[in-house]
């Protein structure tokens, strides 16, 4: 009896024990299999969506949370989740977003206009930007929780619902505070109805659109520094013609840059999102079309940067980095403000040693040429970075690696010996080296991400170069603590001068050497940097850095001409 009452406990128990275990599968798999099925419908909804934007006319983007109060436009119910195209702001639910692409037509980038040659408004209801007034009133607008008032997507004038009616029939749409950056819709239809495509005929068509018209083309590359390529993209799309706004991840410069032979000669600007490395890319685009025989079509560029260290950027006037910090209607106010210079481009030739059977690889320089430790961090840099290149997308985490590269070499001293191992030769002239582990040759007042290399500081400063004086600096450094040593204005570089053209001769080993921030290793060979053309860049006066304002104040005291500043292009400084 006592043997059985104690069989059925342990069974009793056993089956408590499975029943136990049963339920816990049940709640770790259940979930599992739920999430599963989520992720892969949400998947699935992201594949149809995709190919529905493709086929769309709108420029749609999904979200699953707008950062401000937003309203369906063709339900009118307030919306957390979503698509929005970033060209004329109609937004909608995922219900609604078929009805709201066939019913609702987005910003025409070619479309005639009316019979007196005015173009009219066209309006989007809704949703209209933070901080906007009536134009008939000049009360703000959007202050009620719900779809109201309107804005036209070319001006972005806005207006009251009840002020509508208000509006006269000769309020024409004249594109706004940009109207001289903006391509007009008519321009385009125009020049698509020419018979003769000649650049006498874009000059009289557009004469049409204003004497101080200078259009702008966006070029962004969505992947540089701080992935803010992609948010830009948008914002311009919403100010400009979308025609004028290109991603370089889908179109390449060379073929963007077709659209400056259907535009008056001389009237075009490119605005480059990105980093140097993108300006570089844009300017061999560039020298590509005088190649083609448009040097008339050629445009001037100006940059906004993205990308880590931004030295071209700097150098002009434009900043050190770009973070959202100023919204881009102030961006495309400053390109109006601009000054035209012109900027030394130069032909890196790299012929290798034993190697006379293959032609020498030739690279465009606009920035420095460097081989040594700054060189190592970019090449270690670079490596790591088309492993993981989803972990650099920070500018801050991007500068923490180099400064943890620097670090390192500061204690192997890879490069030691450099003056044992390369000859240095100015304008046909052997120049004795001390014992230096790097040699840096600028084109450009700034290096390695905001210092003023050439002109120093303490008891032995330079005067600035030029951009277009057909010189290279030529500077030579101790290693890596040395290279700190100098951003933070501690010490000086050696300058072993100046010059038109720079050879140098590598005779044993190999070294990291770059250009424009574009590593690689490289064996015995020689390198020939030559002069290859000028490209003209738009300068900015009005900006300036923070590390800049005591010496700024300083030459403004000595002297009060833009071209003294340290980052205009100043006089030509004789061969040290």
């Amino acid at each position: 009896m006592c043997g059985e009452g104690d069989e059925a406990q342990d069974d009793c128990g056993s089956r408590e024990e499975w029943t136990l275990l049963f339920w816990t599968s049940v709640a770790v798999v259940v979930p599992v299999i739920i999430t599963l099925w989520c992720s892969a419908q949400r998947s699935k909804r992201k594949s149809h969506m995709k190919d529905f934007f493709r086929k769309s006319k709108h420029g749609w983007h999904y979200t699953d949370l707008f950062n401000k109060p937003t309203y369906c436009c063709v339900c009118s119910q307030h919306i957390l989740q979503g698509a929005f195209c970033d060209c004329c702001g109609v937004c909608a639910d995922e219900q609604c977003l078929r009805r709201a692409d066939r019913s609702l037509s987005c910003k025409e980038i070619m479309a005639p206009s009316s019979p007196e040659g005015a173009m009219e408004h066209r309006w989007v209801r809704g949703n209209v930007p933070l901080a906007s007034y009536c134009a008939v009133c000049k009360q703000q607008c959007g202050t009620q929780p719900k779809l109201c008032d309107f804005r036209c997507v070319w001006c972005q004038t806005t207006v009251h619902d009840d002020c509508m009616e208000s509006l006269t029939d000769g309020d024409v749409c004249d594109l706004g505070e940009f109207h001289n950056l903006i391509i007009p819709p008519h321009y385009l239809y125009r020049v698509n109805k020419l018979r003769r495509r000649h650049p006498d005929e874009y000059s009289k068509l557009g004469s049409s659109c204003g004497s101080g018209w200078t259009p702008v083309l966006v070029l962004a590359n969505t992947r540089s520094g701080n992935n803010m390529g992609e948010v830009l993209l948008g914002e311009f799309r919403t100010l400009l013609n979308p025609v004028q706004v290109f991603d370089l991840s889908q179109l390449t410069p060379s073929k963007a840059l077709q659209l400056c032979t259907l535009l008056p000669p001389g009237s075009v600007q490119v605005l480059v999102c990105g980093g140097d490395g993108t300006v570089g890319w844009v300017l061999d685009a560039i020298d590509a079309m005088k190649l083609k025989g448009q040097d008339q079509f050629i445009p001037r560029v100006t940059i906004l940067p993205l990308g880590t260290g931004n030295d071209l950027s700097n150098t002009l006037g434009w900043g050190a980095g770009y973070a959202g910090e100023i919204p881009v209607e102030q961006v495309l106010r400053n390109i109006l403000d601009a000054e035209v210079v012109k900027m030394d481009r130069w032909k890196v030739q790299v012929a290798s040693k034993g190697v006379y059977f293959r032609k020498p690889k030739v690279l465009s320089m606009n920035n420095y040429f460097s081989v040594g430790p700054d060189a190592l961090m970019a090449l270690s840099f670079h490596a790591h970075r088309e492993k993981t290149p989803s972990f650099f997308s920070s500018r801050i985490i991007n500068k923490a690696v180099y400064f943890l590269y620097g670090t390192r070499d500061c204690l192997v001293q890879e490069c030691k010996d450099l003056d044992k191992r390369i000859e240095l030769e100015l304008d046909g002239e052997r120049v004795k080296l001390p014992s230096l582990e790097g040699i840096i040759v600028c084109n450009i007042g700034y290096w390695g991400g905001g210092c003023r290399l050439w002109e120093g500081m303490g008891d032995e400063p330079c005067p600035p170069t030029r951009l277009d004086d057909g010189l290279l600096e030529v500077v030579g450094v101790f290693g890596s603590f040395h290279c700190a040593q100098i951003q933070v204005k501690l010490a000086n570089p050696v300058r072993l001068g100046q010059a038109h053209t720079v050879r140098l001769v590598l005779k044993s080993s190999t070294m990291p050497m770059q250009v424009d921030g574009e590593p690689w290793a490289q064996g015995p060979c020689t390198i020939t940097i030559t002069h290859k053309t000028q490209a003209f860049m738009l300068y900015h006066s009005a900006e300036q850095t923070d590390d800049d304002d005591d010496e700024t104040s300083a030459s403004e005291t000595e002297s009060p001409t833009p071209h003294d500043s340290p980052r205009a292009p100043g006089p030509a400084y004789a061969r040290a």
